[in-house]
């Protein structure tokens, strides 16, 4: 039990109870659901797909980046239920940590799955060379050391403080953001802009020329089969499951934090009631940002056929077999006008390509 005496020397707590009731109905839902959907799809992605195509590489990290989100929750739900963090200052600070990789680390595997896509679309030609396994596991290597950065600030941000209720003292975290009115602000700005704010300019500038080359009839689904026809309807539902991510969960909590960091900084100046309405509209817009870990698989389901199909089947209590078709070299007989067989094959190097098409095509 805490001393009385030194209760009675710290600031008293503001009352967060509202708040933490809000975040504890919140977190109930998403922690079971995220953590179920995660797991489901890194199993799938890892024993029926077998991250063979780039596009699967990309949303493997990204289900991992969720998972890694939701494992954390369970304190966040003791923190919420209890008004008290009783499991020190670096727990709160890797707990606080996580939301922001998973946030950052979200924004930006959703852009090089959009950018695989503008690649294979707007310029299949010129850089075919960067839809490569090979490079998209460097890419996302990358990735995980910017967004780890990035999460020092957080790390900051995040540190648990005592103060005093009812004569008892007891830990806040998630509350404290004293670090904006520090140096560490520019800092913060500098991951705003290239956690969220570059990869949100891309996927617009993305999407809005993919969805310009599918109008036209432009790009590389351009010969009207029915196949293509399934390939460019997969297309334009992931980049606008990917559109609605990131105006949902996104936009408006990195709107609000960057609103509530400018007046915490003065670089804005504002009353004590208009900060502290900024700062009740970031609470529930973490809530907005927390649930892609649950929109996600969204991504996965209704833009990859395999994965959909390998879904389906376990539901059904079947096993599919989703590896990828290979082209044969011998594709079929055909016959000429005297009935003779004319045997129609096609130069190694065709192969190849279309193989690697149906690759992409299958996941």
């Amino acid at each position: 039990m805490a001393d009385p005496n030194t209760s009675q020397n710290l600031s008293k707590c503001e009352d967060y109870r509202s708040n933490h009731t809000l975040h504890l109905a919140g977190y109930s839902i998403l922690f079971p659901l995220g953590l179920f959907l995660n797991i489901l799809a890194l199993w799938i992605f890892l024993r029926y797909l077998h991250l063979r195509s780039v596009v699967s590489i990309y949303m493997f990290n990204l289900a991992l980046s969720d998972l890694l989100f939701t494992l954390s929750l369970p304190l966040r739900l003791y923190y919420y239920s209890h008004h008290n963090w009783p499991f020190g200052k670096v727990l709160c600070q890797v707990n606080g940590s996580l939301f922001q990789i998973n946030m950052y680390g979200s924004c930006i595997f959703l852009m090089c799955i959009n950018l695989d896509r503008y690649v294979a679309i707007v310029h299949p030609l010129r850089w075919r060379h960067l839809r490569r396994p090979k490079v998209a596991r460097l890419v996302c290597l990358g990735v995980w050391a910017l967004i780890l950065m990035g999460s020092v600030p957080a790390a900051l941000i995040h540190v648990s403080n005592d103060c005093r209720y009812k004569d008892r003292k007891i830990s806040r975290c998630f509350e404290a953001f004293s670090a904006w009115e520090r140096s560490l602000f520019p800092l913060i700005i500098l991951v705003e802009v290239l956690g969220f704010l570059l990869p949100l300019l891309f996927v617009v500038y993305g999407s809005a020329r993919i969805f310009w080359e599918l109008c036209r009839g432009g790009g590389s689904y351009s010969d009207g089969s029915k196949q293509v026809g399934g390939r460019r309807q997969k297309t334009v539902r992931l980049l606008v499951v990917n559109l609605i991510i990131f105006i949902i969960c996104f936009v408006p909590y990195n709107l609000t934090l960057a609103t509530y960091g400018l007046l915490r900084a003065h670089v804005i100046e504002a009353g004590k009631g208009t900060v502290g309405a900024v700062r009740q509209a970031l609470v529930v817009t973490i809530l907005l940002a927390s649930m892609n870990c649950t929109l996600d698989p969204l991504v996965y389901y209704f833009s990859t056929e395999g994965f959909r199909n390998t879904f389906k089947g376990l539901r059904q209590g079947q096993t599919w077999n989703c590896e990828p078709k290979v082209l044969n070299t011998v594709l079929g007989k055909g016959k000429t006008e005297n009935g003779a067989h004319r045997d129609q094959r096609l130069p190694s190097t065709s192969i190849t390509l279309l193989n690697r098409q149906i690759q992409d095509s299958a996941v």
